[in-house]
């Protein structure tokens, strides 16, 4: 009698654990399900503005409606005067660099970020210059939502000799920082690669973070954990005691 008490304890003691273990991995196995869905739709809406390349003019950077859309756009303006602003810890083909934005006020419309391509950071970690564009230019690209921010830690940017050290793209605080008078606009600008401005670039979006395939391969290893531990438990439960 003794034994059979003990042994339901131990089930129920079991089946709690498993069950909390088997949710655990099933809600993130369907998270990364979920991450998965959203890149490729990301990727999928990207190029179709890619293919078709119509373009919208610079102001529609600011429609906040529009805020995580992509759009091809052509306009003019010059660069605002104030320093280049550098996203940190950004790797290309293997190797640690910066990523270089500048501010640039087009004819019509509210100021927005330019992505101006990567730079390499040397072994001493010592920021690399950036020029400013002088006078007018027609710039063309894809508008973008700026880089996903992760879990925002710390400030946002801090002040270099000649401009600012990003850690994250945030539009806000970069208005601040940088004495903005007006809000800048939601979306950045990733210029055209053929464009002879800016430094080494192209219009992959998803150079510093997973791509669905990576996400579909941990879903299915989490849905897999899930699995390993529900069958597991049944064998445990229906399995005969020693005598």
């Amino acid at each position: 009698m003794a034994a059979r008490v003990s042994r339901r304890r131990n089930l129920v003691f079991g089946w709690t654990l498993a069950v909390l273990a088997i949710g655990l991995f099933a809600s993130l196995g369907a998270w990364q399900s979920r991450r998965a869905v959203e890149k490729q739709a990301m990727l999928d809406a990207a190029d179709r503005v890619l293919v078709d390349r119509r373009a919208v003019p610079l102001a529609e950077a600011a429609d906040a409606q529009r805020a995580r859309d992509y759009d091809w756009t052509v306009g003019t303006g010059r660069f605002d005067a104030r320093g280049a602003l550098l996203l940190d810890n950004q790797q290309r083909e293997g190797r640690v660099g910066v990523r270089a934005y500048r501010i640039f006020v087009p004819e019509a419309g509210a100021p927005l970020l330019v992505d101006l391509g990567w730079l390499p950071l040397a072994g001493d970690r010592a920021l690399p210059r950036v020029e400013q564009p002088a006078g007018e230019h027609e710039l063309r690209g894809l508008l973008v939502p700026p880089p996903s921010t992760g879990i925002a830690v710390g400030p946002a940017l801090s002040a270099t000799d000649d401009g600012w050290l990003m850690t994250r793209v945030d539009m806000q605080a970069i208005a601040a920082e940088t004495g903005m008078s007006v809000a800048l606009a939601p979306r950045v600008l990733r210029l055209d690669p053929a464009l002879p401005l800016g430094y080494a670039r192209d219009l992959e979006l998803l150079p510093n973070t997973l791509p669905p395939d990576k996400h579909r391969g941990y879903a299915v290893q989490w849905f897999a954990l899930a699995l390993a531990v529900l069958a597991t438990a049944l064998i445990l439960t229906f399995r005969k005691p020693r005598r």
